[in-house]
């Protein structure tokens, strides 16, 4: 009995456990319904793209993007079908050894009932009692008749609640299990699109091999709009550090007035790094760094000080944390772009189509500021994070 609470009190354990992993597929859930909107959103702007027909590296970017996303899906997939697949089977093997238990349990209640009815007559109980020796002893066996029928009556109520309990979790497990294979089924067919993806990919490599001259005046003039773009977020970030660099006498006697940078804001803002919340919801398509060429490897690529992101039309654009908005500045190329300060942290957001605040505003950490705008590359914003005059990687400060 006392090995057949345990066993209970085992399984309970187990079962309580269960809507942990209930959250875990729900995180998995969201985590796909993400990546599915990502993939909607690149192929809305591949297909855009494609119609216009001005950028085959464009469409190389996207479509690798989006590829990176279906194989994420693909991944997740057989990972949630092996999560659920080993709590499937270790509850079976639980349920199993309770259905042991149960077996042997039924077997000796059973022999208990079948001597009870044999010795229904209460007379027969009556003469147990009254046979006793000394009334000590009677009152023993009057205790132990009257426990060993409420045991009886109680141990199967428990048992049979238990198995109930285990049979319904076991019918969870096994829907879910069923939702994780078709789950993979649908990403299977994804795979197929997949390939095509691939193949088309494998396809404008061939074209920009065969029009480099083109490809190569296109990257030039793009090189030239980033280092414009560059040489105007360092002028406003040193405008910035220095007040804007106002000319004329200040209280100092003729030099320029620095404003007092925000040391509180600073350490705030550094604690949170990792956890920031992202400007907008989207897939980032180009990364920080000097990244290579898809096809002309041996090509130097300008720097990118941020990162691109992929969003759907006139999709809003956050501020990622508190701040003043220092300039609203129009850059050719990165249509409006907004800067805000974070005591010596700089956020920049470039390709906005409208804006939301002005120099000198106040904003909150998710206070929309715009809206992203579409333009040649599609409808992508443009971030940028820097420390002082030093830019920094947005991938490693935001969550």
């Amino acid at each position: 009995m006392r090995a057949f609470r345990i066993l209970v009190s085992v399984l309970l354990a187990l079962c309580a456990a269960l809507p942990l992993q209930g959250q875990s597929l729900s995180a998995k859930r969201d985590r796909k319904a993400r990546l599915e909107k990502d993939i909607r959103v690149l192929e809305s702007q591949l297909s855009e793209a494609t119609k216009r027909s001005n950028s085959a590296a464009t469409q190389l970017d996207l479509l690798h993007a989006q590829s990176e996303a279906r194989r994420e899906l693909l991944q997740d997939s057989e990972r949630e079908l092996k999560t659920v697949s080993d709590s499937a089977r270790a509850c079976q093997k639980q349920i199993k050894t309770l259905q042991e238990r149960l077996d042997t349990m039924t077997l000796y209640y059973g022999k208990l009932v079948r001597n009870a009815y044999k010795n229904r007559d209460a007379r027969s109980w009556y003469l147990y009692i009254l046979a006793s020796e000394n009334l000590a002893q009677g009152m023993r066996r009057y205790g132990y008749l009257r426990q060993l029928s409420s045991q009886m009556n109680t141990q199967g109520k428990r048992i049979v609640e238990e198995r109930n309990l285990l049979q319904t979790e076991q019918k969870r497990l096994d829907s879910l299990q069923m939702e994780a294979r078709k789950l993979r089924d649908e990403r299977a067919t994804e795979l197929g699109e997949l390939r095509k993806e691939e193949e088309k990919s494998r396809s404008l490599v061939n074209q920009l091999q065969k029009d480099r001259r083109k490809y190569q005046n296109q990257l030039s003039g793009k090189r030239k709009e980033v280092e414009a773009l560059n040489r105007e977020i360092e002028r406003m970030i040193a405008a910035a550090m220095n007040d804007g660099g106002a000319k004329g006498k200040g209280k100092a006697g003729g030099k320029k007035t620095s404003s007092k940078i925000d040391l509180a804001l600073s350490n705030e803002f550094s604690s949170n790094k990792g956890k920031l919340p992202w400007p907008a919801d989207g897939r980032v398509v180009s990364h920080f760094g000097r990244n290579p060429h898809p096809v002309y490897t041996k090509l130097e690529m300008p720097f990118n000080n941020g990162v691109g992101i992929a969003l759907e039309r006139e999709a809003p654009v956050k501020a990622v944390f508190n701040g003043v908005v220092k300039q609203i500045v129009v850059i050719p190329g990165y249509n409006q772009c907004i800067l805000i300060q974070h005591g010596e942290y700089f956020t920049f957001y470039c390709k906005m189509g409208s804006v939301a605040v002005k120099a000198g505003d106040k904003v909150k950490t998710g206070e929309v500021i715009g809206h992203v705008s579409t333009g040649p590359d599609g409808t992508q914003l443009h971030f940028q994070l820097w420390k002082g005059r030093d830019p920094q990687d947005p991938e490693k400060w935001l969550r």
